[in-house]
């Protein structure tokens, strides 16, 4: 009995180390979450029919009956078609495979191989990997940026036109053949689609946009920013995950107009998504969609009023800011998500962003979406308890007032530090903050040319000048800070190497040290 006793006790440890038994272990804990899935680890309480209370038992694979995602003729066509009705969609795909694969399907169908597109730099990897597979040219719209809070603006549609009227007279190799951006950005941001797409229009292009972040716009009328694909947008991808109450990896992509073309998106959907669609995601996906057009409408409403106040009681603060509304019409940015809640610690002395995230997680069990080296993001969603922003609220406040009384500064000290600081970067002429990227036109190559040509290993350090074979990102956002094909410099060392201090997550690099990096071999032209 004693052998059995210990082998007990050795299978409870055993499955409280597994990733299921530390799952578990946390959904029982008193940890927030702050962040994606926007389920936020619970259902709604009324009006959601159905349930995956045994998954197994509905674990199926194409049987008769059931259909087949990648050439879909009974139920999901059906489903398929009342999400696109739903939505305002000409056609709606299920993607099972998050909207990277989304991303990638709408890139392979609207731009040919070796072909170019106008894209914004601050787009997620996705777009890049889609750019690379293709071959692309890329020409780039850069946001603007807000000083104030150290975060990204919107994309002007004056860029965009300039762009497009700048590749008129272009050769058939030269000419754009799509528009690519993000709205909203990862801090809420969203750029004025409208404009922008009539601008692509006329230009005869789509325009194409990774709103991942923004699959609750569709439902929050009045009380959220509009829909991209109400705005004229011609290819709309959208993370169900990130905001509704849905599975994470589940995503729709929706096609409107005649300047995408639907049969070769879905043809390269069924390339780059699994031949082995999961039908628990896909009921997912339906459930998600039928419970968000009838009472996830009027919860939307409810939440839209709680941000509403939730932002009013955070305005006595005194050193951490919080962007609101008063942003909009400023730096490209023309609506603002107050689902996001972006929290920046910009000019404030003693502390950072992952600073104040560890302080959030260590002391308040608040666990954010993201931390940038100088904010942090909390994530909210219609499924957010009162609870949850009261505790959320709180900390803020608390933190404020901690760093407002150990302040050894002034205001005006403060202010003069921090418009010395930056006007220095304004001369330097790059990116300040959050290393999203930074502001040089740099790129040498195309992606695809960069990391198929000969490549040698050489000091990170010693890397300013060369040409990089790999990507290097902050994640998340998963925005790149450098691309394959682009010249390093100097400032991108540099602000790499800070990262890396501050213990953020530096991603890309083969050699996870960040010590070394793979450039394009001198021998080969640039």
């Amino acid at each position: 009995m004693a052998g059995d006793r210990k082998k007990n006790k050795a299978d409870r440890n055993g499955w409280e180390n597994s990733l299921l038994g530390r799952l578990e272990q946390y959904g029982r804990s008193d940890f927030y979450p702050f962040h994606m899935p926007g389920h936020k680890r619970r259902e709604p309480a009324d009006g959601y029919p159905g349930g995956f209370s045994n998954p197994y038992g509905i674990d199926i694979t194409e049987i008769d009956g059931f259909d087949d995602l990648h050439h879909a003729e009974g139920i999901l066509k059906e489903s398929m078609e009342r999400a696109a009705e739903i939505y305002g969609a000409d056609q709606t795909f299920y993607l099972v495979n998050g909207s990277t694969c989304g991303i990638l399907g709408a890139l392979f169908g609207c731009a040919s191989q070796n072909g170019k597109i106008l894209m914004a730099r601050n787009s997620h990897k996705a777009a890049y990997h889609g750019a690379e597979l293709r071959g692309l040219k890329i020409e780039y719209l850069y946001p603007e940026f807000l000083t104030e809070y150290g975060i990204h603006g919107g994309i002007h549609p004056e860029s965009v036109e300039r762009a497009l009227f700048d590749n008129r007279s272009a050769g058939e190799k030269e000419r754009i053949q799509a528009v690519f951006l993000t709205s909203p950005t990862y801090e809420g941001v969203v750029s004025d689609i409208e404009a922008i797409a009539g601008i692509a229009h006329r230009a005869g292009i789509p325009l194409l946009v990774d709103e991942a972040h923004g699959a609750h716009f569709s439902f929050g009328e009045g009380e959220f920013p509009v829909s991209a694909l109400r705005k004229g947008a011609d290819v709309v991808i959208q993370s169900l995950h990130k905001t509704l109450p849905s599975f994470t990896q589940t995503a729709v992509l929706h096609v409107k107009g005649n300047l995408a073309d639907k049969n070769r998106i879905g043809r390269y959907l069924s390339v780059f998504q699994s031949s082995s669609p999961s039908y628990l995601f896909m009921a997912g996906i339906e459930r998600c969609i039928q419970y968000m057009d009838h009472q996830g409408r009027e919860e939307m409403g409810a939440y839209g009023k709680r941000m509403e106040r939730f932002f009013k009681e955070l305005q006595p603060l005194k050193t951490l800011k919080v962007p609101g509304r008063e942003i909009c019409g400023q730096n490209g940015v023309y609506d603002l998500d107050r689902s996001k809640v972006t929290i920046s610690v910009k000019g404030v002395p003693g502390i950072d962003g992952p600073a104040l995230s560890r302080i959030l997680r260590e002391q308040y069990h608040l666990e954010m979406e993201m931390a940038a080296p100088e904010h942090v993001i909390a994530m909210t969603s219609l499924m957010d308890t009162k609870e949850g922003l009261e505790r959320l609220k709180t900390a803020l406040l608390e933190i404020d007032e901690g760093l407002w009384s150990r302040r050894d500064w002034s205001k005006e000290e403060a202010k003069e530090r921090r418009e010395a600081k930056e006007s220095r970067e304004t001369k330097e002429s790059w990116e300040p903050a959050d290393g999203k990227f930074l502001w040089e036109e740099t790129a040498a190559m195309t992606i695809l040319e960069a990391v198929s040509g000969p490549v040698e290993r050489i000091p990170f350090l010693e890397a300013a000048g060369r040409v990089s074979a790999e990507f290097v990102y902050l994640y998340p956002p998963g925005i790149p800070i450098l691309v394959p094909g682009e010249r390093i410099t100097g400032k991108i060392v540099e602000r790499v190497r800070e990262y890396q201090e501050k213990g953020l997550s530096v991603q890309g690099l083969s050699d996870s040290s960040l010590t070394s990096i793979l450039a394009v071999a001198k021998a080969a032209p640039v």
